[in-house]
C-alpha cells in the first residue's frame, strides 16, 4: 500500500485533509481517503502523516498488502507502536494478519499544543456518555486531562457503510442531540468527516480490528489541538476480547505527542447507565441505536436499542428517560434476535435476576431461554 500526496486544503465549508491510497498487491482501485471538520472548528487541524498510517493499517493487513508506505515523516513512537499492534492483530486473527514493514520518513521534532488539551470520541451512547461524566467528575477544570472537545465522528456508524449511503440528516439530528449534552458539559462539540472506513467496508473487519484505529487516526489529525484522546470502552475486563477498540490495542495507536487512551474498562455496562441515569441531560437525549432510522434517535426496534431498553428496565430506569418512544419491552421484542452471536450474552445474563426484581419474568424466562434453549 502507498499512502501519498497528504495535504491539507481549504474552501469557505471545510477543512480537509486527505491522502491517496494505491494498493500494491490487491486488486482494489485506488482511492482518495479524507478526514475534514467544517472550519469554524478547524483550529489546530491538520494534514498529519499518522493518521493516514493508523486509519489503512488495517485494510492493508486485511487485504494483504506486503508494505505501508507514507509519503512523508512519520512519529517514531507511532511506527513502533503500530508495529506492536500488527503482532497483536496477527495473533488474534492466527496469523492471517501478517505484520509488514512500514516505510516512511521518521520526524525528527514533536510540535506539542501551546496549551496540551484533552479530547474524547463522542458517539452519544453510554460509554462515551458515561466517560465524560466520570471526567468531569474526576478531573478539575483546570487540568489538562479535563476534556475540552468532544470529537463527534460521520463515516463511524452513521455513513460508515457505503452502499446505506451518508445519512447527513440522520448524522445532523444525533449532532443537535449530542450538543445539547456537550454544551451542558461544557465541552466543545467538534464534527469530522470521514470516508476512511470504505476501503474495506466488510462488517467483520470493521467490528473485530478497525474502528479503533479509525478512532485514533482521526485524533492525530487534531495533533496541533489537544495531545490526549480518550476512547470509551466497548467492554469491561471480564468480557475482553480481539475487537477493534481493545485497551491492548488503542494505546499502540499514540504518537509521542498524540496519547490514546482506552478508559473505563474496570466498569460493567450497566455500572454506566447508571452514571449516565443520574446526569439528566445526557439520560434524555443519549443514542443507542445503530438503525439510523429517519425520523426517531432511537428507532426502539432493531437489537442495540431492544437490549438497552431491557437494561433500563432491569435497572427501573427505562420510565425515567424520553430517548425511547416506548416505555416498555416486551419479551416479543428480544425473542427477534439471536442474543447468542458474538459477545451479546454478556450484556443479558447479568439482566435475568434484576428483572425477576423488577418483577418482569417474562423478560427474565426470554432471555434465559435464548441463552440456553434447554431452559425452555
Amino acid at each position: 500500500m502507498k499512502i501519498t500526496d497528504i495535504k491539507l486544503t481549504q474552501d469557505s465549508d471545510f477543512a480537509t485533509a486527505s491522502a491517496r491510497v494505491d494498493f500494491e498487491q490487491s486488486d482494489q482501485p485506488a482511492k482518495d481517503v479524507y478526514f475534514k471538520t467544517p472550519v469554524a472548528y478547524a483550529r489546530g487541524f491538520g494534514a498529519n502523516p499518522d493518521a493516514f498510517l493508523v486509519g489503512c493499517l488495517l485494510p492493508a493487513l486485511h487485504l494483504g498488502e506486503k508494505r505501508i508506505f507514507v509519503e512523508g515523516a512519520v512519529c517514531p513512537f507511532l511506527k513502533e507502536g503500530v508495529h506492536v499492534a500488527m503482532h497483536i492483530l496477527s495473533h488474534w486473527t492466527q496469523g492471517r494478519y501478517v505484520p509488514v514493514p512500514v516505510e516512511s520518513g521518521i520526524r525528527k521534532h514533536q510540535n506539542l499544543p501551546a496549551q496540551p488539551g484533552a479530547g474524547m470520541v463522542m458517539s452519544g451512547g453510554m460509554d462515551s456518555l458515561a466517560a465524560l461524566r466520570l471526567n468531569r467528575l474526576h478531573y478539575p477544570d483546570t487540568h489538562p486531562a479535563w476534556v475540552r472537545d468532544s470529537f463527534f465522528l460521520h463515516g463511524f456508524d452513521i455513513g460508515g457503510v457505503q452502499e446505506r449511503g451518508a445519512k447527513l440528516h440522520v448524522f445532523d439530528r444525533a449532532l443537535t442531540a449530542a450538543s445539547c449534552i456537550t454544551r451542558d458539559a461544557g465541552t466543545t462539540l467538534v464534527p469530522v468527516y470521514t470516508n476512511i472506513r470504505h476501503l474495506c467496508d466488510e462488517r467483520d473487519l470493521w467490528l473485530d480490528s478497525f474502528f479503533g484505529a479509525v478512532l485514533a487516526a482521526m485524533a492525530h489529525g487534531f495533533s496541533s489541538r489537544i495531545n490526549l484522546m480518550f476512547i470509551a470502552s466497548s467492554y469491561d475486563i471480564p468480557h475482553l476480547h480481539p475487537c477493534g477498540s481493545h485497551p491492548l490495542l488503542d494505546p499502540e495507536y499514540s504518537s509521542y505527542g498524540m496519547r490514546i487512551r482506552h478508559r473505563d474498562y474496570e466498569l460493567s455496562r450497566l455500572e454506566k447507565i447508571k452514571i449516565v441515569s443520574e446526569w439528566d441531560t445526557a439520560f434524555q437525549n443519549f443514542r443507542v441505536c445503530l438503525a439510523n432510522v429517519p425520523d426517531l434517535l432511537n428507532c426502539g426496534r432493531c437489537e442495540k436499542c431492544v437490549r438497552t431498553m431491557t437494561e433500563l428496565t432491569a435497572l427501573g430506569l427505562l420510565h425515567k428517560t424520553r430517548a425511547f418512544k416506548a416505555d416498555e419491552v416486551q419479551s416479543e421484542d428480544i425473542a427477534r434476535f439471536d442474543i447468542t452471536i458474538r459477545v451479546r450474552p454478556p450484556f443479558y445474563r447479568p439482566l435475568i435476576p434484576l428483572l425477576r426484581k423488577q418483577g418482569r419474568d417474562d423478560l427474565a424466562d426470554t432471555i434465559a431461554s435464548l441463552l440456553d434453549p434447554s431452559t425452555a
